[in-house]
């Protein structure tokens, strides 16, 4: 795991947009977010591999540490989970189901990756 900057010339931009697009994307703070995860409706969403845990709640653990984390300390591997985590949340908003969505699967996965959308 490398700190600080990519290997090329532009990619700490790249880094430092990701970042930026991930602190935007996830509107919840860490201690929201651990209260979240630790709910029913947090655990009855999402894809799980052999019945395990689900790949968004595991991916809500991982948010937690990230935002904890100072943006010096951040790895390049931590930095390409902030791009996924920017990457599933716009994905996701994308297919806003119509109505209210305070109680739907669609929110609380959503929750799951620390972005509420009703926020």
């Amino acid at each position: 795991m490398t700190k600080g900057k990519g290997k090329g010339d532009g990619d700490g931009d790249d880094r430092d947009g990701t970042i930026g697009e991930f602190n935007d994307a996830v509107n919840m703070s860490p201690g929201e977010l651990e209260k979240w995860l630790e709910t029913d409706e947090s655990k009855s969403v999402g894809q799980s591999k052999g019945g395990g845990e689900s790949v968004g709640h595991e991916m809500g653990r991982r948010i937690v540490a990230l935002k904890r984390t100072k943006k010096g300390d951040l790895s390049d591997d931590d930095v390409a989970h902030m791009s996924k985590v920017v990457g599933y949340v716009h994905r996701h908003m994308a297919q806003r189901p119509d109505g209210d969505v305070k109680e739907t699967p669609w929110r609380y996965s959503l929750m799951n990756w620390g972005h509420d959308p009703v926020k």
